[in-house]
């Protein structure tokens, strides 16, 4: 049995997987920005199995960071993250928003806080590998521009979610390089494309697959030793945009990361 932190499960992909850990006997910590949903969703966790709820909205990277602290004090005993929450592209035309702390709104929670979190909970993975870290991104992947990481310049909702999943699959890279050897790996996926969830119908498009066609590959990572420091699409090992793979644009983009999380 695995402890597992996941990242935006009371609604969507999320949830579908959380229901589907707990049934398979893991303990999971279900994280929610709404206290009302997240203590719903822990309850009927809690007739299938073991599950806690932790609240936090990723938008402000100071919650995120007491996540963290709540979680590594709480369950020291954590072996899996699973960062799932994410904002999508938003509806067609909306314009540019920003966090809690003043960054382009998709960099912050869907880049910026996988980061902060992973980070902060490092050395508890590390104190019990074998443990994972599964990213889940997307095929939608654009360069982030190092210039104007914040996307002040024709702002686009579709491309910031993109470029945010740009920046975490080549985050995950470099990170399952600096673990090598700990016992603590670390992957990205693309789900399935279009699943049926609010972010989808929001952006305007027209769902493709089903929350449990996303599942598999999630799970897959979550529970099993696949490697590290690979791209998945669903359960089947593939290639990520090619510039995830240039080591200057790795450097760039981490260069950037530190000084965006040190304002």
């Amino acid at each position: 049995m695995s402890t597992i932190l996941l990242t935006g499960a009371t609604s969507g992909l999320g949830r579908h997987v959380a229901f589907e850990l707990v049934r398979a006997g893991h303990r999971v910590l279900a994280h929610g920005r709404d206290p009302g949903r997240t203590e719903r969703l822990v309850e009927e966790l809690r007739a299938e199995g073991e599950a806690e709820g932790f609240v936090a909205d990723l938008a402000s990277l100071g919650q995120v960071r007491e996540l963290a602290a709540h979680v590594a004090g709480a369950h020291p005993e954590l072996d899996v993250l699973v960062n799932n929450a994410a904002v999508g592209a938003g509806p067609p035309g909306s314009g540019r928003e920003l966090s809690a702390d003043g960054h382009e709104l998709r960099l912050a929670v869907d880049y910026l806080a996988p980061v902060v979190l992973t980070r902060a909970l490092l050395p508890v993975l590390r104190a019990n590998a074998p443990a994972r870290i599964v990213n889940v991104g997307s095929a939608g992947q654009e360069p982030l521009d190092p210039d104007d990481p914040e996307l002040t310049r024709g702002y686009d909702g579709l491309s910031a979610y993109c470029r945010s999943k740009f920046a975490l699959a080549a985050y995950t890279f470099v990170l399952a390089g600096e673990l090598e050897g700990t016992g603590v790996s670390v992957n990205v996926l693309h789900p399935a494309t279009h699943m049926d969830t609010a972010m989808v119908r929001e952006g305007g498009f027209t769902p493709r697959h089903t929350v449990a066609d996303g599942a598999p590959g999630v799970l897959a990572l979550a529970t099993r030793d696949l490697g590290t420091g690979r791209y998945f699409d669903g359960t089947r090992p593939s290639r990520a945009h090619e510039g995830t793979y240039d080591p200057a644009l790795r450097a760039r983009l981490i260069a950037v990361t530190d000084q965006l999380l040190a304002l």
